[in-house]
């Protein structure tokens, strides 16, 4: 794509997610399903994602889903993946675990024991970014969970928008949604959810770099503790 029309593309989606602030995550997901064949859902099995599945699957249950598999996730994420497939009744196909072209053993042997304490920007690329950028590149469209007052860095998020950093049109329903709202829609639907989130942690990633949050902290006070990071870099440009 050229300079120019990429430009043009750019402000076709402005225009379209613009036409969306007044409008439910459900219309958002409707529309971009609507308009894209190639279009998968990025899950973590958090609170944001499982909701998102849910909405996915009264629209079209055919869409699929991917989740990093960075080899640290927690029990609990595990098995929320394993209710979340019982419920929606997901074929192998359509729940694709993506994984790092390094084992952990391999990873030590290559950077050091533990690297995500020592350079966990580095392990995160390992883990989680490189493993991304391979996935998406089957895909004309991917579906986050991220929501804008998750963190400054998100704060200006589109519901519909160009993903600079993977060449791809990135689709954000919750974006004006708060925390609140997730957790309304869980209730109301039954939505299958990580244990963990009644455990103190709203922001669920790798074991090693989350840790439960305090009363009144920031939600994502848990990640990478002690580290000035916020973001593994999927959603950083």
């Amino acid at each position: 794509m050229g300079v120019n029309g990429q430009s043009e593309l750019i402000a076709e989606l402005k225009t379209w997610s613009a036409g969306f602030e007044t409008r439910q995550p459900q219309d958002v997901l409707a529309s971009a399903i609507g308009r894209y064949g190639k279009i998968v859902l990025a899950c973590s099995f958090g609170a944001e994602d499982v909701v998102l599945v849910d909405m996915v699957h009264r629209i079209n249950p055919l869409v699929p889903l991917f989740y990093l598999d960075t080899d640290f996730l927690f029990p609990e994420t595990y098995a929320t993946r394993d209710r979340v497939i019982e419920r929606y009744e997901l074929k192998p196909a359509q729940v694709i675990q993506v994984k790092s072209l390094l084992t952990p053993q391999q990873q030590a042997e290559s950077h050091g024991d533990a690297l995500w304490a020592s350079h966990p920007d580095q392990c995160c690329q390992l883990r989680k970014v490189e493993p991304l950028t391979r996935v998406l590149k089957g895909y004309d469209a991917w579906i986050t969970g991220i929501r804008r007052d998750q963190a400054p860095s998100r704060a200006n998020a589109g519901l519909i928008e160009w993903d600079e950093k993977f060449k791809l049109i990135k689709v954000n329903p919750l974006a004006r949604w708060t925390w609140a709202d997730v957790w309304s829609y869980i209730k109301v639907y039954e939505v299958p959810y990580n244990p963990l989130h009644d455990q103190n942690y709203p922001s669920i990633g790798c074991t090693y770099c989350t840790a439960p949050v305090a009363s009144g902290d920031d939600p994502r006070a848990g990640r990478w503790k002690n580290f000035s990071k916020t973001e593994c870099g999927l959603h950083k440009a």
